[in-house]
């Protein structure tokens, strides 16, 4: 569980950052887990937009796409969530939450 100095810091390196992908009317599916999860090991902040015709809110979408890949949803904004997950790979430089 993120603190709210960790969230407002990951909001704050999200804004830089360009969406990676998209969830719209087909939903969630393994090839797009797969290829955000991958995301998350190389870059562990990721922003994904939500499509107005996608099956569900914003909201209810980030959470379980963070349920699914194992992540946090650092926040929603509009058709905008950025996820977080700490990598396990040791070649990349780790966001520094402390």
């Amino acid at each position: 569980m993120l603190t709210s100095k960790q969230r407002s810091k990951l909001k704050g390196l999200a804004a830089k950052l360009s969406p990676i992908g998209q969830v719209g009317k087909e939903g969630i599916g393994e090839n797009m887990l797969a290829g955000f999860s991958d995301c998350l090991e190389k870059r562990e902040l990721i922003k994904i937009n939500i499509l107005e015709n996608a099956d569900g809110s914003p909201k209810e979408i980030g959470a379980e796409l963070a349920a699914r890949l194992s992540a946090e949803c650092v926040i929603v904004i509009g058709r905008k969530a950025v996820l977080y997950r700490k990598s396990k790979r040791q070649d990349i430089e780790h966001i520094a939450l402390d």
